[in-house]
């Protein structure tokens, strides 16, 4: 079968930091289903983990962490799909990656595809789909279907894949959104998402949101680095609670946060998988969710872009597009 993928950790302009492969069909056991992949989507993670670095692998190695595609086989103890599902997953990174032509998930992280999308419309929701849902509603405890309406959140990063699939969760769960941007593209694009205000991230963010006359915010979702950490912390309502994706070395003072009695969450979509947590099924939950919300018309999909087809040269170019740090929305590659 077809693949992409990889032996040394090189920079994206070197031909050999992703290369075309021909790899052995894999055969699904246990809860496995078999995806026949028809679209990918990249992401910050996908260039971190290709990141260059010493190590060299014996066999190729497959990265990847979103796909849409058809079920072309299940294991023996599949009960949620059957051959010929559409369906749509981030994966898990302790296995081999979405970027191959048949590839092997646990159907506990798979959901079902939104049938109004096409299947690059599809590849661009899972991973941040299930990042920004657990954020909001299993990390932070919002209320999905509007418990907390009225609430105020500031997102930080909101234009890229995860704020963007954010913005859309929280306003469905009636929250006031503040969305960070910083360029007249991008500020479009998160209003277009539905923010109530946007604030520039290139400039000191406690300021700008004093001056829209909201001195505290309830939450925070750090969906970029930790570089506006104070600011956060500053901005953050006394018991309120801040989530970051962000696995950082910068400092990050915490006497602010004892003060007020603020909580911090981590976020990381793969850990249920990496763990095999006796909750995996929630994603597969969740994303059978979002499906059913984006065919009624109350979410969208958050692709920006698509390059046809799948192999090595257009893999590298999403690469590097998304290794520039200014990449608004998902860039999805897609058919073999």
């Amino acid at each position: 079968m077809k693949a992409v993928g990889f032996t040394r950790y090189l920079p994206i302009d070197d031909p050999q930091s992703l290369v075309d492969l021909d790899l052995p069909k894999p055969a699904p056991q246990g809860r496995d289903i078999l995806v026949a992949v028809r679209a990918v989507a990249v992401n910050p993670v996908d260039t971190k983990v290709r990141a260059p670095k010493d190590t060299v692998e014996e066999a190729p190695r497959v990265i990847g962490y979103d796909a849409s595609g058809v079920v072309e086989a299940v294991g023996p103890e599949v009960t949620l799909f059957r051959p010929g599902d559409e369906v749509y997953y981030a994966g898990d990174i302790t296995r081999p990656g979405t970027n191959q032509e048949f590839h092997l998930v646990d159907e506990r992280i798979v959901g079902r595809k939104p049938a109004s999308l096409s299947f690059a419309e599809a590849a661009a929701l899972p991973l941040t789909t299930i990042t920004a849902y657990e954020s909001l509603f299993h990390r932070l405890g919002i209320g999905r279907d509007g418990a907390n309406a009225g609430r105020s959140l500031l997102i930080i990063g909101a234009a890229g894949g995860v704020g963007s699939i954010g913005i859309q969760l929280a306003k469905r769960a009636g929250l006031t959104v503040i969305a960070t941007a910083s360029r007249p593209e991008t500020v479009s694009w998160v209003r277009e998402l539905g923010a109530d205000h946007v604030v520039s991230h290139r400039e000191p963010l406690a300021p700008q949101v004093r001056a829209l006359g909201i001195e505290h915010v309830d939450h925070v979702a750090i969906f970029n680095d930790m570089r506006h950490w104070s600011d956060a912390v500053e901005l953050i309502r006394p018991q309120g609670s801040i989530v970051t994706i962000d696995d950082t070395d910068l400092p990050m003072p915490m006497a602010q946060m004892k003060t007020k009695a603020a909580s911090l969450h981590w976020e990381l979509m793969f850990t249920r998988s990496m763990f095999k947590t006796p909750d995996m099924i929630e994603q597969n939950r969740l994303l059978d969710f979002v499906a059913d919300e984006v065919d009624a018309g109350r979410l969208r999909s958050t692709v920006s872009e698509t390059l046809s087809p799948i192999n090595a040269a257009n893999l590298r170019e999403a690469h590097r597009r998304i290794e520039t740090g200014t990449a608004r929305g998902k860039i999805v590659v897609e058919g073999f």
